[in-house]
């Protein structure tokens, strides 16, 4: 956790809140720590935010597989374009575009390179940072009906959560380019 705790350490102190929480939702769960390091490290490619992904990985040690890291990354990169199309369905919410195929390739999400349970965790954080209610209603029936519990799921985002406010945090802390 050295790691993340150094990257928190540089948050401004009106980000208090979020360098505490950090690191704590990433401790107190009731996801294994690959489950709480992978749903992290998604939502930070999400939010195009390599130092913190490196942070995570860094923090995350042995406790999360190359698969893992790997199914975080590419469901990231999965829901950036799902995301935008599903959330388009759902905004317009006319038949005829419900009726048209995506014809969209997702062979990794049916095939992970780790854990299909996992890498749909992944996909449902990445798909409520991004504001897609189509994606994050599938992702938490496939979630669930595998066996995940609701406390779970809720860490899970609560995981994002805070994911997504330290990416927004050190994105703002950035020098605006003139």
């Amino acid at each position: 956790m050295e790691a993340l705790q150094r990257l928190a350490a540089g948050l401004p102190e009106t980000a208090k809140d979020i360098r505490l929480n950090l690191t704590s939702v990433l401790q107190q769960s009731e996801l294994s720590p690959a489950q709480r390091f992978g749903t992290a490290l998604a939502v930070a490619w999400a939010c195009r935010q390599p130092a913190l992904a490196a942070a995570i990985v860094a923090a995350a040690g042995e406790q999360m597989p190359a698969a893992t890291a790997a199914d975080a990354q590419a469901a990231a990169a999965l829901m950036a374009m799902n995301n935008v199309y599903y959330r388009f369905r759902h905004m317009v919410a006319k038949p005829e575009y419900e009726q048209l195929p995506p014809r969209l390739r997702m062979q990794r999400l049916a095939a992970p390179a780790g854990n299909k349970v996992d890498f749909e965790l992944f996909a449902l954080a990445v798909s409520a940072v991004n504001g897609c209610a189509t994606c994050v209603q599938a992702h938490e029936r496939v979630v669930t009906a595998a066996g995940l519990t609701a406390a779970q799921v809720h860490d899970a985002v609560r995981i994002a959560a805070v994911v997504h406010a330290t990416a927004t945090t050190l994105a703002a802390a950035q020098p605006v380019p003139a």
